[in-house]
């Protein structure tokens, strides 16, 4: 009796571990064969904070910046502590535009802001110079990882 009930046991931990694998993998991108993983910003309030009063962020990995419509964007580095690569995609998950290297900002609401060359439906922000390892160009595609929504 003993032996089924342990065996109930690790059964039960062992399904609950690998759904727990499963179920935190974190969402990601690719660009250029390069994936990183993303943070998602998808309403006002995360869109909105982005990457401020952040000190460093890992090499393969960024944030991506879901809108419900392709129009052009804007971006600025208020309260930003580190440099980004900002580049803007169409609805297509096509490159639009890239702000390279862009730098911190202290200004408060006197930052510049970087707009998108063209209307952008998705933004994807990662450390400056990568856009530049990776040779990036108008018209590569990023794809989306599983989950992450691209229709409105």
């Amino acid at each position: 009796m003993l032996r089924y009930v342990l065996r109930g046991v690790l059964l039960l931990v062992a399904s609950t571990t690998l759904a727990g694998c499963a179920s935190a993998e974190s969402p990601w991108v690719e660009l250029r064969g390069r994936r990183f993983q993303v943070e998602i910003a998808a309403d006002d309030a995360s869109r909105e904070r982005g990457l401020m009063f952040r000190d460093n962020m890992p090499a393969d990995q960024g944030m991506l910046f879901v809108f419900d419509a392709e129009r052009p964007q804007a971006f600025w580095m208020k309260n930003t502590r580190i440099a980004l690569d900002i580049l803007y995609f169409d609805a297509q998950r096509r490159l639009v535009s890239a702000s390279e290297r862009t730098p911190p900002c202290t200004l408060g609401d006197g930052c510049p802001s970087y707009a998108s060359a063209g209307p952008a439906r998705f933004t994807l922000e990662l450390n400056a110079g990568i856009a530049h390892t990776l040779g990036v160009k108008r018209g590569d595609e990023l794809v989306l990882g599983p989950g992450i929504v691209a229709d409105p």
